[in-house]
């Protein structure tokens, strides 16, 4: 098998992506089924928008793995070249009509993630990045109901697109600052849909200890930010608008191209539990630090955070 041309799958992803926000945007997300519980749902649309993504994908690379929300049966990633995807990420946000909403495509090979899309169909923020090439913000220069046409033939066209956009590269503040400790950090976190058990209660402890009072050992971060996009919190991450971002319950698909984003954007990806320098694709339970002008602080920030952890994440 020839080695992926990395830069034809991001152009595929981006165009995929386009016609996936589409969908999202001129759905009506009123047929809504459990899954784990009534915290953990899915659309009509998440599965829609994950049969046209995995026939155009297997249609233009037939020889390819894929690994998606609505169809995998084990989440478990596999060494071979692997499109990763999760059709809406933040489907609870979308049945409630909160537009902190996006759908995320990666590519993996020899499970690391390669090429990232991440796409937000209501505010048309997309980003991308490819594996040593950085990662980037487009998003239009006057904002519009959708992304354009450009053709004029009913089929996005990448390089038209993005010429009627701006794109950034991130982080957005260039030279990134340098992290300073938890008691001046913005974190995002989320309270996963199982809720009882070890990994609850790890959870819960971490949240008030992060946010608790120094006087009563705890970290006093500025805030707490509970988004509901594991996605789009990668990417608050990479943009440098959150410092941290802690997980634990996701799966690949909800992280695999947010974290090709944040790496090529100077962030990094660790695992949840204290001492996991070297996390999983698949591993379920990560941190995600922003980047910082040659690593300022980021060493120091991690082992912060990971004493912040009470408990340990088992999944």
């Amino acid at each position: 098998m020839a080695e992926p041309n990395l830069q034809e799958i991001h152009d595929v992803l981006f165009q995929i992506a386009l016609k996936a926000g589409d969908m999202i945007t001129s759905a009506d997300p009123s047929t809504i089924d459990t899954k784990k519980n009534s915290s953990d749902l899915v659309t009509e649309t998440d599965k829609a928008v994950e049969e046209m993504v995995s026939s155009s994908l297997k249609t233009r690379y037939p020889e390819y793995s894929f690994l998606g929300e609505e169809t995998s049966t084990s989440g478990t990633l596999t060494s071979a070249p692997t499109f990763i995807v999760d059709p809406i990420d933040g489907t609870t946000n979308f049945v409630h009509a909160h537009p902190y909403i996006s759908i995320s495509l990666a590519f993996a090979h020899h499970l690391r993630p390669l090429v990232g899309i991440v796409y937000n169909p209501f505010t048309q923020h997309l980003y991308h990045a490819i594996h040593g090439q950085g990662a980037y913000l487009t998003s239009p220069s006057i904002p519009t109901s959708h992304p354009p046409l450009p053709s004029g033939k009913g089929e996005s066209n990448v390089e038209a697109v993005v010429s009627a956009y701006t794109c950034v590269r991130l982080p957005l503040r260039s030279p990134a600052p340098p992290l300073q400790g938890l008691d001046k950090a913005l974190v995002a976190v989320e309270w996963g849909n199982e809720r009882s058990g070890n990994n609850w209660e790890t959870k819960t402890k971490t949240f008030s200890k992060l946010a608790g009072d120094a006087s009563t050992g705890g970290s006093m971060v500025h805030s707490l930010r509970f988004l509901g996009s594991a996605a789009l919190n990668c990417c608050a991450v990479a943009r440098g608008d959150l410092d941290g971002y802690w997980e634990g319950g996701c799966w690949a698909w909800d992280v695999a191209a947010g974290w090709v984003v944040v790496t090529e954007s100077g962030g990094r990806v660790l695992g949840g539990n204290p001492g996991e320098w070297e996390p999983k694709v698949d591993g379920r339970r990560y941190l995600v630090i922003r980047g910082a002008e040659g690593g300022n602080g980021q060493e120091d920030f991690i082992k912060e955070f990971w004493a912040s952890v009470d408990g340990r994440l088992e999944y």
